[in-house]
């Protein structure tokens, strides 16, 4: 995997509309993953930074997958199958890709069991 990292040094950041990097793009998880460098470890407030480092190999992760999900799949169609099957050699991926997966089908019957509950009560 190849990273790019590009230096702009003609802007502040604090120049910029909250939420937004010198690129112009809009940070999209840095809210959750500081939560989670926090929980790995990191100091409560990490280094923005270093935030937007992840959040940049985050993008690029979701991106190549999405890209090479669309070229195995149906032309044009992300499934969940091709998701599975790019990650099938990854044991820890697949693992927590399977975990998500089942933790998902038993949300969706609780949430049934629960409506249909509160439709029978009233």
């Amino acid at each position: 995997m190849t990273t790019k990292i590009y230096f702009q040094f003609e802007e502040e950041e604090s120049d910029l509309p909250l939420g937004q990097t010198l690129s112009g793009r809009k940070r999209l998880f840095s809210k959750e993953l500081r939560c989670m460098m926090y929980g790995f470890g990191d100091d409560q407030n990490p280094y923005t930074e270093s935030v937007d480092l992840l959040e940049d190999l985050v993008i690029e992760f979701i991106t190549e997958m999405t890209h090479k999900a669309m070229e195995i799949g149906r032309t044009g169609r992300v499934q969940v199958e091709d998701i599975v099957f790019l990650v099938r050699k990854d044991a820890r991926k697949y693992a927590r890709v399977k975990d998500l997966l089942t933790m998902n089908e038993e949300l969706k019957k609780a949430r049934k069991a629960f409506d249909e509950v509160k439709y029978v009560g009233t």
